[in-house]
């Protein structure tokens, strides 16, 4: 399942609410809300009723804010057992999950190891995490409790791959992938891709999370196409195109962006090709739903692998181009 987190002021109701809204348009299926202080968990009481999707509150350092969340109507609270506090506040937080049938989620990172352990150690390894997170479920599991989920992340790509590897030979519970504090753009994209994508390639992971210093949105689609090249999930068109070369004589660039933006809203997994040139062009397009490969000043159109026109001029192109797409948009719909 994907997932990702507002960082709207969740006091803020109608903007935390909006912003849920678009990330489930999305295709976001699970979103994480941070609940800082009883102010933001009042809001988050309502903005819970307002949410198409399941809310996980995001609790540090006070568990009577895990506690009000959950009988807010949260699906799950995300908490560092390490900042909660003392063993009797945690077990009011079990209690609470229990009363009203909610997921803990056990976070563990680079920055919250017990101490005991760090000192052990010595800096925060994959194994210090893992020991870390291990005795954690210990604890939740002698209270009774096991509707538990875990996430053990660090912003190194290797150190969270291999932690992951350990907590995934070590327990059953559902496990929640991501590379913390990625950073933003092409680095944080990368990072997320790489750590994940080699987790669940070897079959590793339940929930995944892109973290992204961007708009919360970019970290979905970035889950989506990472899910989709792994041949695991698919969700929306998906969109081949060449990446251009002396060979090109159109303006591939301009003709993607406009691509893509008529299917901004296609939830339909269908699969388009935009080729620039006449080598790999028309069997790139032929392999497409619906396709089109450029030539000079031309551009040939493609539909389930038949030709089926051309048009001269990029204007031409595109809008054959669309009225194309949506006719077979239409057809997909009668046919479900």
């Amino acid at each position: 399942m994907v997932q990702s987190m507002t960082n709207t002021d969740t006091r803020n109701i109608e903007a935390t609410a909006a912003q849920i809204g678009r990330l489930a348009a999305k295709g976001c299926e699970v979103v994480r809300v941070a609940v800082p202080d009883m102010a933001a968990c009042s809001s988050f009481k309502q903005i819970t009723g307002l949410s198409p999707v399941p809310l996980v509150a995001d609790i540090h350092f006070d568990w009577r804010l895990a506690v009000a969340s959950m009988e807010s109507g949260a699906g799950g609270v995300r908490i560092n057992p390490g900042n909660i506090g003392s063993e009797s506040n945690i077990k009011r937080v079990i209690d609470a999950a229990k009363s009203n049938n909610c997921v803990i989620r056990i976070g563990v990172n680079s920055g919250s190891i017990k101490k005991n352990i760090l000192a052990k150690y010595g800096h925060p390894t994959p194994e210090a995490m893992v020991e870390s997170a291990l005795e954690n479920i210990d604890f939740f599991e002698k209270q009774g409790f096991y509707n538990l989920k875990i996430s053990i992340k660090s912003s190194s790509v290797l150190d969270t791959i291999k932690a992951y590897r350990l907590i995934h030979a070590k327990c059953n519970y559902p496990l929640h992938l991501g590379v913390t504090e990625a950073g933003g753009g092409i680095r944080g994209t990368v990072k997320s891709s790489i750590g994940l994508g080699i987790l669940l390639a070897e079959g590793i992971g339940d929930t995944i999370r892109v973290s992204l210093t961007d708009y919360p949105e970019r970290e979905v689609e970035v889950a989506w196409e990472i899910l989709r090249s792994l041949n695991i999930r698919h969700h929306g068109p998906e969109i081949i195109s060449c990446p251009t070369c002396g060979r090109t004589e159109i303006d591939l660039f301009s003709m993607v962006s406009a691509i893509e933006k008529m299917v901004v809203d296609c939830k339909k997994p269908i699969k388009i090709a935009v080729m620039g040139c006449v080598v790999n062009g028309p069997g790139e397009a032929r392999e497409a739903d619906i396709g089109v490969a450029g030539g000079k000043d031309m551009g040939i159109i493609f539909k389930k692998g038949k030709v089926i026109g051309s048009a001269k001029g990029d204007k031409a192109i595109l809008e054959y181009f669309e009225k194309e797409l949506q006719a077979l948009l239409e057809e997909n719909s009668k046919t479900k």
